[in-house]
Order: C-alpha cells, then structure tokens, then sequence
C-alpha cells in the first residue's frame, strides 16, 4: 500500500475525461468472470513487456543479482512471465474495489496462523511487495473483525487517488495514515491495538536505511518493521499473498520469535533473509520492475548503468 509515490495537494495532476473512461472500464472490468480479467491481463502483459523497454531491463538486472547461476534464457521467461502476473494483479483490483462483497470474500482465501491476529496485543504486519499485495490487504480487512491501520501514499491523479483510497477502505473501517504524516500516528494506533500492514521491502534512499544483504547484495533496506515493533511492543507476522487462477491465496505466518531485538541492523538483515524464503517459493510474484538496488554504498557504482 505504500509503493506509490507522495504528494502534497498543489502538486495533484487535475482529472479529465481519460481519467473517467480509465476507472470506468475497471468498474466495468469487474463485472466479468475472474478467467476474462486474467486473459486481458495476460495480453496487456505482454505487451508491457515488450513496449516498457526500460522496466524490462531494471527486472531483468535485479533477476541477475538475485539469481546470478540462472541461465538467460530462463532468466528472460521468467521476467516475461513476472509482466503477466503484474498487470493480472493490477486488472484484478477492479473486482477487489469494485465486485460485490461477496465475490471479494469468495475469491480471497486467508488462511494460516489466523490465531496470531486475534485479541488486541500490538502487531505489525510484515506485507512483502508481491503483486498481491492489495489483496492481501483486502483479504484481512474483509474476512476479519479487527480494526486495521495502513499507510497510504496519495497519488499524482486526483480522481485515480479518490479510487485507490476508496478501494483500500472498502472493508473494515480501516484507520488510514497518509505517508507525509509522519511516525507519531502510525505508533499511537499500535499502541491502541490496530495492527499496522507495512511494506518495508523497497529501496526509498538511505534515509532510515541500511545497507544489508538481499540475495547477497548490499542493499539499502527500510530498518521500520524493527522500529515499529520496537516502539509499539509489537509482534511482527509475516503476510504473504499469492496470485492463484481462483483469486489469491493469502497466508498469515506465524509471528517471528525474539524479533525485535536490540540491534535494529540485525533485524532488518533477518527480515531481508527470511523474505528471501518467500520469494523462492514464488520468485515471479515479486516485484521486480522496481530499482530494488538503486543506492548503492559510498563509492560503489550504480548496478544500473545502461539502463535507460
């Protein structure tokens, strides 16, 4: 929920009539069998694919530095393939914002240690950047009762922005932080018992970052989940969600034992090692179109270079 870029209000590109024909056809989008929004997905794939020459090249060079023994040739379908589930994930949001209720609840199936978010004992969600990422978010908040708090980066586009955040509210009565708000409200509402979705595994700078290894690559890593547990004396349990042909499979790990501790810099490289367990099991769902490696440690090349 929190991948997209801020904003301040000024800077919000004014709506028009392509905006209004866009959200249109997602609502209209919605009303199809899940099989024609996947087969429309799997076209505008591939045709990112092969026109988004750029975003191409930045997976195709985090798919190297993650799994450098892999041949091209697997290394090229597995991106090829990485495109499909990304734009299938991103059509799939007009049924998650826009179907009935109960076509939402039937096509999300939560499962796992759903003993870890019952009560009131503060918690914090560790939600990797997988394609399912906003169904897992709509998965908990439609299937269970408790309250849950999420960050929200508002969107360039105002009527795009309306939509988005309208579709992340849909179900539970979320308690929504805007990013530029800060640190103070995300603590105080886990310190009231709502437990904070957070997706900690981009690359936004070096601010709050440290450089630890991700597939054996220093990489500059948010160290929040470490600090918001820390703060909150939360727990931290991984959610983790699945693109399937039915909808999507959103499992709830079990919360991680002795985490957090004292050393924030371990902590973060713990959550890098134990999230690279989940992309292994699913390595096309993750989100690789992202420069993940972008900073780079004092006096290290950009890995980047050539990539326009």
């Amino acid at each position: 929920m929190s991948s997209e870029p801020t904003v301040s209000a000024h800077q919000k590109a004014p709506g028009g009539l392509a905006n209004w024909l866009g959200l249109g056809f997602m609502r209209l989008l919605a009303l199809l069998p899940l099989n024609g929004v996947r087969a429309l997905g799997w076209l505008l794939g591939r045709v990112l694919h092969a026109v988004a020459g750029r975003r191409r090249r930045i997976a195709l060079t985090n798919w190297a530095l993650c799994f450098p023994d892999q041949p091209a040739a697997e290394r090229e379908a597995a991106v090829r393939r990485h495109f499909v589930l990304f734009a299938q994930a991103w059509l799939d949001r007009s049924w998650l914002w826009e179907a009935s209720p109960a076509v939402v609840r039937r096509r999300l199936v939560l499962k796992g240690d759903l003993g870890a978010l019952e009560g009131d004992r503060p918690t914090v969600l560790f939600a990797p950047h997988f394609v399912g990422m906003d169904a897992g978010w709509t998965a908990i908040t439609a299937h269970l009762s408790r309250r849950f708090c999420g960050i929200y980066a508002e969107q360039l586009n105002p009527d795009v922005d309306r939509w988005m955040a309208q579709g992340r509210q849909r179900f539970g009565d979320p308690h929504i932080v805007a990013m530029r708000q800060g640190l103070k409200p995300l603590v105080s509402a886990l310190r009231d018992g709502l437990p904070l979705y957070l997706l900690p595994d981009m690359d936004y700078g070096t601010r709050d970052s440290v450089f630890v290894p991700f597939f054996g690559v220093p990489t500059a890593t948010l160290t929040s989940l470490s600090r918001f547990a820390r703060l909150s004396r939360a727990q931290v349990v991984p959610v983790v969600s699945r693109l399937t042909p039915e909808g999507y499979e959103v499992v709830v790990h079990p919360a991680w034992d002795a985490y957090p501790t004292a050393d924030v810099e371990a902590d973060t490289a713990l959550m890098n090692r134990r999230l690279e367990g989940f992309i292994a099991a699913m390595p096309e769902q993750y989100y690789w179109v992202h420069k993940r490696f972008k900073s780079r440690p004092p006096g290290e090349p950009s890995l980047y270079e050539g990539v326009r």
